[in-house]
């Protein structure tokens, strides 16, 4: 009798407290849902706080979430707990070096610069041109430096060919020819005479092809006669030679030049860049010669470039070569005696110290 009655009594009270604790769990409901309303949409919080939702989440479920969740969804606060339970076995923290060691910068540089000087060299062929210096790589590391440098693999850089490329390839046998105008004084007043040079890019040397008053076709064919012949020709064993599109360069001075085993080079328009030696030297013989002189005649004219040219070969550094002479002759290289010669040219315009004999 006893046991039933205190099966009776522990039933009456444990109906009591369930049903009192119903009536509090509805009441904070329904005041944490009056306060949401009057908070921002979304509530900022911390990850301790974050934690302890999801802890407690995760032991009732999704389905009582979804009745008791006010702040957030059933499913982000399971998204917090899965979460939760990564950082226990995120070892992250405890590793001494982060991923796999970067490429060192000195390996980095080779490689670029080898994909750039050689456009068809692929991967492994870099791969193999490392190992001979001792370095060791794979070809996916080869393949990540040239990505992040923007490079594109051996087939597409193989393909284009730019115009930088074009010339090393063939400065040997690559020669720029073009015009200059200069103006000389006769006894008719000022008359602009045309001044025709080719210079090949490998040697710069310059060679002056003619000067005349008017560079009609006539003048142009006998000038590229003159310029393929087999014997004195500039442009003997010449492959290829640039120039722009003056109409001075007419079709039978390309055909003749062509004939004799020399194509043409057309530039494309507003491009000299493209044909950068000339133009520099056109430069360089105008501020260091031309513009300090008054010419009196056709005659003075050719004997200022005559002693400019010689000066530029044998007399002068050449900045683009290495600051050198760019032909030195036996008496350059002379140091028997102490005594300091100066050659003057051009009045003294032009200077080149040697040492004496």
């Amino acid at each position: 009798m006893i046991n039933d009655k205190m099966v009776r009594l522990l039933a009456y009270v444990t109906g009591l407290v369930n049903q009192k604790l119903l009536l509090q769990n509805e009441y904070l409901i329904a005041e944490n849902r009056i306060l949401r309303s009057h908070l921002p949409k979304r509530l900022p919080l911390t990850d301790p706080q974050r934690s302890t939702l999801a802890e407690i989440g995760k032991r009732l479920g999704r389905k009582a979430l979804s009745e008791v969740t006010v702040i957030v969804k059933p499913e982000t606060i399971l998204a917090w707990y899965r979460r939760l339970l990564a950082r226990k076995f995120d070892g992250s923290k405890y590793r001494n070096a982060i991923g796999r060691p970067p490429v060192p910068r000195e390996i980095a540089d080779l490689i670029v610069r080898m994909a750039r000087e050689n456009p068809g060299w692929g991967y492994d062929r870099i791969v193999g041109a490392l190992s001979n210096l001792g370095h060791t790589v794979c070809d996916k590391t080869v393949g990540n430096v040239l990505r992040r440098h923007g490079i594109a693999p051996a087939p597409k850089r193989s393909q284009t060919t730019t115009w930088k490329d074009f010339i090393a390839a063939h400065m040997a046998v690559l020669t720029g020819i073009d015009f200059f105008t200069v103006e000389v004084l006769t006894w008719r007043g000022l008359a602009t005479y045309y001044v025709l040079f080719f210079i090949q890019l490998e040697s710069r040397r310059v060679a002056l092809a003619g000067v005349t008053k008017h560079p009609d076709a006539v003048w142009m064919e006998q000038m590229a006669r003159n310029a393929v012949d087999p014997d004195s020709g500039h442009l003997r064993n010449q492959r290829y030679i640039l120039h722009d599109r003056d109409t001075k360069f007419c079709a039978t001075f390309r055909s003749i030049l062509e004939s004799a085993g020399t194509k043409c080079l057309i530039l494309t328009p507003r491009s000299p860049n493209l044909n950068a030696f000339s133009e520099r030297w056109v430069r360089s013989a105008k501020e260091e010669c031309l513009r300090k002189l008054i010419l009196f005649g056709e005659g003075s004219l050719r004997r200022a470039m005559a002693d400019y040219v010689r000066h530029l070969h044998s007399e002068r550094n050449h900045q683009g070569k290495g600051n050198i002479l760019l032909f030195p002759g036996a008496s350059s290289t002379k140091r028997a005696s102490p005594a300091i010669e100066r050659t003057q040219r051009l009045g003294g315009l032009l200077s080149y110290y040697r040492r004496a004999a």
